[in-house]
């Protein structure tokens, strides 16, 4: 390239400041580049740091360290200063020798909340931006803003950590705890040093999927490439994007387009909270329902033989079954590996002819979530609660209400105010009906404490524990297998260890079953549809015939009167199980100051403890390792944005 073209690249670079400069004027907005000194000044900075030679991602490169240059560029780094100026000739020579032979040099920038201020090379970074550079090499200074608890205080310093391990700085995520996912999704969450070859291979991941995103639209959304690689990569394996190509990663993510607008809606889920009741198509009610008819797959992680959980969802589909005789034909698929042949079993489904799959556990989550990319036509939904997933639904009970009556149960049989409570897993909705069950509890009986325990935990003592304390009344796992299981629901210990039943939970899947499918059959699937592209999980309880709570025969007459009394109040909405004060382990008054009920995001999302429970919730590192998976997916510890 000659100076004459060099010059006319300056001209082209020209137009494209002014026109920045004017749109930022028109808009209100800052016109030149930001000045780090001026935002230093109101900052307390904990440390200054040297970061020696690093390699610089020019879409960083935010301003200037002093306001000396400022106005000679626009916000976007292009020039501002006319023709015949020294700095239009300096500008013109780097264009030049940038074509010729390539910028080398180093420039030298401060580091400050992972956007890149320069000391020295102002121009260079100029002709760079122009020519859409990916990055340029620079002497580097990091200086470190003191710790100040606000969100992007909190995402800077997990990107430090995560900078520490990886000397990467070309990523960046709009909420808390990504940087560690990307860790445990890229590494299996190994705090070692990163390779130059795992450097390379994750630049080149990044890079390919960032173009991709920019050209199916993603600047025009409130989240960066960071965010919805991160969600790519919880569906398909990082392994297996390194080389892929951009025409097949374009191909993916263009399916699974729905679910990347979906994370700007802040996690947002419309909660059907009760079965809606919509007429049918006026085509619908003059032709014969039976013209219309509904293959509907069942997919288990278990076998009803081994698995309580699976037994009652077959329960549910046998009676689907009989409730709508050829109209709805139902196929079972169990004993699914999870991450062997769950992407293999859904797509031999939709072979076999179902329109519909019900995937009854979180664990077939991101198998469900690449099966609705590949098969928009299909209706997935999947047994789980609270994800921000709208190209397929969720569904799950308010076991709540029901550990609300049982909690009042345990409180009227206990003799000694003591009742044992075994927990499963720490996930959504867990720590509500721990909660429900200790406010029943405490409803019947002031003194009542519930001693709580959780069976993932690796240091459980299961019944020991119980014995040791003198505790009869025990809450365990809802439900017990057909095969003479009575260890379950609400029992009383006798001082032979017998377990004598008293009231269990009882999930009619089969009420939900019947509901969808009819929605589906009379043509009204599509009203449940949620507004603007937000996720919708069917969240019903005990008026919806859903949940029940089933007593037995020795269960005083008392007792069983005021199970039906607390029934009742339930489906009328007479009872609101967390109205009143509620208290939690440290004395907190936990319910809203203004005396309105919990909103069901904060019911679900609960991780606090009432204050008549005597144990805690367990860390994540705390569980066996068959409950993590599961507690990855749906813990109430989970980041906001992850599968």
């Amino acid at each position: 390239m000659d100076i004459q073209q060099a010059k006319d690249e300056y001209r082209k670079a020209l137009r494209k400041g002014h026109r920045e400069f004017r749109l930022r004027v028109a808009k209100g907005a800052y016109p030149y580049l930001q000045v780090l000194d001026d935002i230093l000044e109101n900052t307390q900075v904990e440390r200054i740091e040297p970061l020696g030679l690093v390699n610089i991602p020019m879409e960083s490169i935010v301003g200037t360290k002093t306001e000396g240059r400022k106005a000679a560029f626009a916000a976007n780094f292009m020039p501002l200063l006319e023709e015949g100026t020294e700095f239009q000739m300096k500008w013109t020579n780097l264009c030049a020798a940038h074509m010729n032979e390539g910028i080398r040099d180093p420039i030298k920038a401060f580091e400050f909340m992972n956007r890149f201020y320069v000391q020295e090379g102002n121009k260079r970074v100029s002709v760079l931006k122009y020519f859409d550079a990916a990055s340029i090499p620079g002497y580097v200074t990091r200086v470190v803003p003191r710790r100040s608890g606000s969100k992007g205080s909190e995402i800077y310093h997990e990107f430090l950590a995560f900078y520490d391990i990886t000397k990467v700085n070309f990523i960046g995520f709009s909420e808390q705890g990504r940087f560690e996912r990307l860790l445990m999704l890229t590494c299996n969450g190994k705090h070692e040093p990163w390779t130059e070859e795992q450097k390379r291979d994750f630049a080149s991941v990044y890079y390919t999927f960032a173009g991709v995103f920019e050209k199916l639209g993603g600047k025009k959304l409130p989240i960066t490439p960071g965010d919805a690689l991160l969600m790519y990569l919880e569906l398909y394996p990082y392994e297996q994007q390194i080389g892929r190509s951009s025409a097949e990663m374009e191909q993916t993510l263009e399916a699974l387009w729905p679910e990347v607008v979906g994370l700007t809606k802040a996690g947002a889920v419309e909660v059907s909270m009760e079965p809606e009741n919509h007429s049918a198509p006026l085509l619908s009610r003059i032709l014969p329902l039976e013209q219309f008819t509904v293959n509907a797959a069942f997919l288990y992680e278990k076998s009803a033989d081994t698995s309580a959980w699976v037994y009652a969802h077959e329960f549910g589909r046998s009676y689907v079954e009989e409730a709508l005789p050829n109209r709805v034909y139902t196929h079972v698929y169990d004993n699914i590996r999870i991450g062997t042949d769950d992407d293999e079993v859904i797509e031999r489904a939709i072979r076999d002819g179902s329109s519909v799959i019900f995937t009854t556990t979180p664990k077939l989550l991101g198998a469900s979530l690449r099966a609705a990319a590949r098969h928009p036509e299909v209706k997935i939904l999947n047994c789980s609660l609270n994800m921000p997933h709208p190209t397929i639904r969720t569904y799950y009970g308010r076991l709540y209400e029901a550990k609300f009556i049982l909690g009042a149960i345990a409180g009227a049989l206990t003799e000694n105010d003591k009742i044992g409570y075994f927990a499963t897993y720490p996930i959504y909705g867990m720590t509500a009906g721990v909660n429900a069950f200790a406010i029943g509890a405490k409803l019947v009986n002031p003194r009542a404490r519930i001693y709580l325990q959780w069976t993932s935990h690796k240091d459980g003592r299961g019944l020991d524990l119980f014995k040791e304390k003198d505790i009869h009344v025990i809450s365990s796992p809802d439900t017990g297998l057909p095969k003479g299981e009575r260890a379950y629901g609400v029992y009383l210990l006798t001082r032979e260890n017998q377990p004598i039943p008293m009231a269990m939970p009882f999930w009619h899947w089969g009420e939900f079953y019947e509901k969808i499918l009819r929605s589906i059959l009379n043509n009204t699937w599509k009203a449940d549809t949620a507004e603007d592209g937000c996720a919708v999980n069917y969240w019903w309880g005990i008026g919806s015939g859903m949940i029940d709570v089933l007593t037995s025969r020795g269960l005083p007459p008392g007792t069983k009167r005021l199970t039906e009394f607390l029934k009742q109040g339930l489906c009328e909405g007479k009872v609101d199980v967390f109205g009143g004060e509620v208290f939690d382990q440290g004395g907190r008054l936990v319910t809203p100051q203004n005396g309105s009920s919990f909103t069901p995001e904060e019911i679900l999302k609960m991780d606090w403890l009432a204050d008549n429970i005597v144990g805690q919730i367990p860390a994540f590192d705390d569980l066996i390792e068959i409950a993590k998976p599961l507690v990855k997916v749906q813990g109430i510890y989970r980041k906001e944005g992850q599968i």
